[in-house]
């Protein structure tokens, strides 16, 4: 038997298969011959049940027999019977910590979190050093939504162990709860330093670098976990949302039906697919996919939340409300509650019982702040000073010798929420424009320069090899579109860098009533970071330092550069700005511009569902409606440039 047991140390599971089965054609009666052998075939995979059941029809009265069936079981998804198993182990030995530690982890798979609690904590009490039992209580923890409790468990784990690399992966998950972004990085870095084949870890990176907007690097860290892990449904579905939102809706489609493939009862992952179809304009198909969704999970919040998007609710969705609520009210972690909550303002914002509708924005812009860095209005500034000294008028009108005169590239920038997704619908819809969506390439490009070289040491080479990069990605989404719209509104930052390197290329400034803005924002979960968005004053402030920087640009720039297009004006007089946005990029007249909502095309903003719609002037002045409650952004109404 120690000859077995050494091969049990060194993780030989064939050899000890085999000398297992050796030895029971000697002493088939022998309760610890086929433990030994069930422990074999479990960690090779292979059906260990039968040996098992053996080893405890032999020795009843063996808790450790027991605690090894109750594994097996787990592990064939019968968590029912597993429980069963680990509950015998206690009856014969109460003080049997790792069976309490085992009995809170199927009692955790079948939702029941305080007794998962009781359990491990009962392990932990008889065994405090036990490190595995710590790292399961604060996964029970970030799942009870305690994540500060869940950091000091996982800390503890890796303080019993420092070279545990699951505690370190895990308490990466806690600190990204509690919006500590960097700490949370840098432990999974930790884990992936312990541990480089540890696809767990590369996928939570690279859902928090998503998250951060970081979207290249999250596709690595995503396709760094498959190639360690190919089935591993989790990271495929990941990988399919972070395509998703590069606006490679056909590979993320694939990813999501290979998770599916993988996992055919996964909720989450027909909410993907959901998602993929309304960015299509296939709402009813998408709605299909949310139901089937809540068909498996009935507490699935991404279904829940998708639905409250498809369409405008009427009260005859109350019962998706009621629903809703029971869900919100649930103990969730922040981030799930959060998107509830702003899908509850929405149905209450459509049903027009506005001050409840505020009081669910106000709940979710308040959850947010607790795993958002807090905005820093000081630091904004700073940014906006930097970019004004550095893109000045002398640096805009040197001028290029070599400068990349394409015309095909148009931009359209403004605040968030600004109307950007409308007019890059009325252009996309002209046969000779191809709509690319937001791309965040001048987002990467301005960073790479500020952190290589002061902006003002960008030499000529460097200028046109940045504009002919960015060329190919609009080759690479439509060779043949005689203008490219990217409709990133936050390039309105990189207007100088942009018009540095491509002269020739127009702007399109959307600008919409800055109360109806930012009201808009708040009301909206966003998939990447805005720090401002979760709050009025900050809001308040964004506005300043945006409207500070475009008036920098229109002094600065070629005044036939930049169109300012009222979105107000847009939808009063769709067709007279639609005439003069097609005529500042230099494309004829269409009909189809003013049928805009019939054009079929993949727009993955928040606004997919109202571009498909005939224009409506409905938003304007909707800020009236919470008057009472808009507090800071009332001086902005007086301050309309």
């Amino acid at each position: 038997m120690n000859a077995l047991a050494a091969l049990v140390n060194a993780g030989r599971y064939a050899d000890l298969e085999q000398s297992a089965r050796q030895l029971l054609g000697l002493r088939p009666e022998s309760s610890l011959t086929w433990q030994l052998l069930g422990v074999a075939l479990r960690m090779q995979g292979k059906d260990a049940l039968p040996a098992l059941h053996r080893a405890t029809e032999l020795s009843p009265d063996d808790a450790v027999s027991h605690n090894n069936l109750g594994n097996a079981l787990a592990q064939s998804g019968r968590a029912d019977e597993a429980a069963g198993s680990y509950r015998r182990a206690l009856a014969l030995k109460p003080d049997f910590a790792e069976a309490h530690n085992n009995l809170g982890n199927v009692l955790l798979d079948l939702g029941r979190l305080d007794d998962a609690l009781a359990s491990y904590r009962r392990a932990i009490g008889i065994k405090p050093d036990y490190p595995e039992a710590h790292d399961n209580l604060g996964k029970a923890l970030l799942r009870h939504g305690q994540p500060q409790d869940a950091v000091a468990s996982f800390q503890h784990a890796s303080a019993l162990r420092p070279e545990y690399a699951g505690a370190h992966s895990n308490l990466g998950n806690a600190l990204y709860e509690l919006g500590r972004v960097d700490d949370a990085i840098a432990s999974y870095r930790r884990a992936l330093a312990l541990n480089a084949d540890f696809a767990e870890a590369h996928n939570n990176l690279g859902t928090v670098l998503r998250g951060q907007g970081q979207l290249d690097e999250a596709l690595a860290s995503y396709r760094r976990a498959l190639q360690i892990k190919p089935d591993f449904a989790e990271a495929h579905r990941n990988l399919g949302i972070a395509q998703r939102l590069h606006g490679h809706g056909a590979q993320a489609q694939a990813s999501a039906l290979r998770a599916l493939a993988i996992d055919p009862q996964s909720a989450a992952t027909l909410a993907v697919l959901a998602e993929l179809k309304a960015d299509g304009g296939q709402f009813d198909e998408a709605e299909d996919l949310f139901r089937r969704a809540i068909a498996i999970e009935p507490s699935t919040t991404e279904a829940w939340v998708g639905i409250s998007r498809l369409r405008t609710m009427t009260a005859a969705d109350a019962p998706w409300a009621v629903q809703a609520q029971a869900i919100a009210a649930q103990r969730l972690p922040p981030r799930k509650e959060v998107l509830l909550r702003y899908a509850l303002g929405k149905y209450f914002d459509d049903v027009q019982e506005f001050e409840r509708a505020f009081g669910q924005y106000q709940r979710a812009n308040e959850l947010s702040k607790l795993y958002r860095a807090r905005h820093d209005r000081q630091q904004l500034t700073r940014a906006v000073d930097q970019i004004i000294r550095t893109f000045n008028q002398e640096w805009l009108g040197r001028g290029s010798i070599d400068a990349v005169t394409s015309a095909r590239p148009v931009f359209i920038v403004g605040m968030l929420r600004s109307g950007t997704t409308l007019a890059e619908q009325i252009l996309a819809s002209h046969p000779g424009a191809h709509g690319a969506g937001e791309l965040m390439f001048w987002n990467t490009a301005a960073a790479v320069h500020q952190s290589s070289a002061p902006p003002r040491a960008m030499n000529a080479d460097a200028l046109t090899a940045l504009a002919n990069d960015y060329l190919q990605v609009l080759r690479d989404l439509s060779p043949d579109a005689l203008r490219v719209v990217d409709k990133m509104p936050g390039n309105y930052l990189h207007l100088g860098l942009i018009h540095t390197a491509l002269p020739n290329a127009r702007f399109i400034h959307m600008r919409r009533d800055p109360i109806d803005t930012c009201l808009s924002i708040y009301f909206q979960h966003f998939e990447a970071f805005h720090s401002y968005a979760t709050d009025l004053a900050d809001l308040a402030h964004y506005v300043g330092e945006y409207r500070r920087l475009m008036q920098h640009w229109r002094s600065t720039l070629p005044a036939n550069r930049i169109l300012e297009v009222p979105y107000e004006g847009l939808v009063y007089e769709q067709e007279m700005w639609s005439r003069k946005m097609l005529e500042f990029v230099g494309l004829p007249w269409d009909q189809s511009c003013i049928d805009f909502q019939r054009t079929e095309r993949t727009v993955i903003t928040a606004s997919k569902w109202q571009v498909r719609q005939k224009i409506s002037t409905s938003s304007v002045g909707r800020w009236r409606n919470y008057a009472k409650f808009i507090g800071p952004l009332r001086y902005l109404a007086d301050n309309q440039a």
